[in-house]
């Protein structure tokens, strides 16, 4: 196999700190990545403004609240983090398993709308090796979920792959297909710098809805009613919005709680679809099987450390 399945956990070398503001909420927030310990898993650690107090929300598909436009974690309507699918896709792809990630707001910070930023930071500070033995879930069987014209699937394959496809009645996007297989260098250099994108038709819509306030030019592609790209400076790839889906499947699949072993196909797909393949895989026991130590799985609680009964750092799966 092209993927040393026995290495070791990893978590960052030192603290990172970011500012910037949600891209729905449109309030600024401050986001810091703390090293964690081995068999923690990503802890998103959000403060409540109105409480003063802190809560903890594990970066795992079992607390996945909400699937509108971003992947919500948390309960909407009370303690949550929204928008994490671009933090989840840079942790994943440059391997950081285990890490603290404190909010003192419900959303991660869009940054350009890449997840470009997130890895610079990462590369910058580094990673440091765990004891702990590092877990992968192993896609043994195909599943799909299909949704009127969109569809989407894992099978198995040797090593971590996504072939992604979308199709927009728009002459800026049209038809678009990204595969490549996927690991830090990949990701680094031919998805991380894609921004998500929106179109002018549905700003009101979006803001009436609570969605979009915070999107900028500074951190958004958007195309006009005349569907061409209204940002000065164009795109950054000439098949950018793929690649942001693509972005996007990785930081949604990530929420299975371990490095994924398979190949994500989709068409037409989004954070619902996405969270919908991952939901069948991990449901369907013979479907998967995780390649690994059996260890104990813990998360951080403020300062309290809480054992749950869990293969790997995997969590409690569905």
């Amino acid at each position: 196999m092209g993927i040393n399945v026995l290495g070791y956990q990893t978590t960052l070398r030192d603290r990172i700190e970011f500012t910037g503001v949600g891209v729905h909420s449109g309030k600024p927030v401050t986001m810091s990545l703390i090293p964690a310990d081995g068999e923690m898993g990503v802890v998103f650690s959000v403060l409540n403004a109105q409480s003063g107090n802190g809560f903890d929300i594990p970066g795992n598909i079992n607390f996945l609240g909400a699937t509108d436009l971003c992947s919500v974690l948390g309960d909407p309507a009370g303690v949550f983090v929204a928008t994490v699918e671009h933090l989840m896709a840079a942790l994943r792809s440059c391997g950081v398993d285990n890490v603290i990630v404190e909010l003192d707001a419900s959303e991660v910070p869009v940054m350009d709308g890449s997840a470009h930023v997130f890895v610079e930071a990462i590369e910058n500070v580094g990673l440091t090796s765990l004891s702990a033995t590092r877990c992968y879930i192993r896609v043994k069987e195909p599943v799909r979920v299909d949704m009127g014209a969109s569809w989407g699937e894992l099978v198995p394959y040797d090593g971590t792959r996504f072939e992604v496809e979308i199709d927009f009645d728009c002459k800026a996007i049209g038809r678009q297909k990204f595969a490549a297989d996927m690991n830090a260098n990949v990701f680094r250099d031919e998805i991380s710098r894609a921004r998500t994108f929106g179109f002018m038709k549905d700003v009101e819509r979006l803001w009436a809805a609570g969605f979009a306030i915070g999107s900028t030019l500074d951190n958004s592609v958007v195309i006009d009613d005349d569907q061409k790209v209204i940002n000065p400076e164009g795109l950054r790839f000439e098949d950018e919005f793929v690649r942001h889906k693509t972005l996007d499947a990785i930081g949604d699949l990530a929420l299975c709680g371990a490095p994924l072993l398979g190949c994500f196909r989709s068409y037409r797909g989004g954070h619902k679809l996405n969270s919908l393949v991952l939901r069948k895989l991990l449901s369907q026991k013979d479907a998967f099987e995780f390649v690994g130590s059996p260890i104990s799985q813990t998360r951080v609680h403020h300062g309290e450390l809480v054992t749950m009964s869990a293969p790997a750092y995997a969590a409690n799966l569905v």
